[in-house]
């Protein structure tokens, strides 16, 4: 009897827990969502249905994923944008100060409290915070318009995904050797036509899985669109949680989560399989 490679066994824990603890539960909400709403009443009725899937075809619904999705997508630009240069000082700076405190800012913004920032943020950058004329004068918005809820979820939500994204550069950074930028340095490059041209391109497959880990991280959160959303910024993870629990519909709620996942997978597909064409080659095609 042939055994099974090692690598076989090493993955078997994973998988399994995929399985059991997300596959199960997606399973349990595609059926959920399939099931006719009664109102008044928690529990579902009988039979199944496309009624609640066929609601989703509404403009109203389509607005909010493409608010959700447009947000995602800006927030995560900028995000790659701020997150690689101080990923890229964390680690070929010279003075050791920098680099550890590079590394301990970034760490330090994702153990520090959830809400403490968020409500931080509405201080500083709201309405009536000291720095709401920079916002401002960024989006071109009256910091009391209702619009300008846009700029504070931004913001954020760029707390969550700058810190992410460079973490994850760090160790992109740090595995290409300092003697590429020396070799192009050597052949009459200057320092910054030497990162352009050498060093982003060799990072690309990485800038772009961080890209996508930060629109995932985006499109799916609840708390930041939720406290500095003002009403007026609704994500639909905001739009699930109002029909599970204000209205206690959870076929549409189950409904809404199943086609997320679906436009998800599809939009980090589109985005990885288009990163592939324009950069055939650094980001592998396997």
């Amino acid at each position: 009897m042939k055994r099974l490679p090692i690598a076989v066994w090493l993955i078997v824990p994973g998988a399994a827990a995929l399985v059991f603890l997300m596959g199960g539960p997606v399973a349990v909400l595609t059926i959920d969502s399939l099931r006719p709403y009664i109102p008044g009443s928690i529990r579902a009725g009988e039979g199944y249905t496309f009624a609640n899937y066929l609601e989703l075809a509404k403009p109203a619904y389509f607005n909010y994923a493409y608010e959700t999705f447009r947000i995602g997508l800006i927030v995560s630009t900028f995000s790659v944008a701020m997150g690689a240069p101080l990923a890229y000082v964390a680690v070929r700076s010279k003075r050791a100060v920098v680099r550890k405190g590079l590394l301990t800012l970034l760490v330090g913004l994702l153990v520090m409290s959830l809400i403490a920032r968020l409500y931080a943020i509405e201080m500083t950058w709201g309405s009536h915070g000291p720095l709401a004329f920079i916002g401002a004068f960024v989006s071109g918005l009256a910091p009391r318009s209702p619009r300008y809820a846009e700029v504070l979820v931004s913001i954020g939500l760029m707390h969550f995904t700058i810190p992410i994204v460079a973490l994850m550069l760090v160790g992109a950074f740090r595995a290409l050797s300092p003697r590429l930028e020396e070799a192009a340095a050597s052949l009459g490059a200057t320092r910054s036509e030497a990162i352009l041209t050498v060093v982003l391109p060799l990072a690309a497959p990485a800038m772009v899985s961080a890209y996508l880990v930060s629109l995932a991280m985006c499109i799916s959160n609840f708390v930041a669109p939720l406290l500095l959303g003002r009403g007026v910024v609704v994500f639909t993870t905001n739009l699930m949680y109002t029909r599970f629990t204000d209205i206690g519909n959870y076929q549409a709620g189950a409904a809404i989560g199943v086609f997320m996942l679906i436009a998800s997978f599809a939009v980090v597909y589109g985005l990885a399989t288009i990163a592939k064409k324009l950069l055939p080659s650094v980001v592998p095609t396997r």
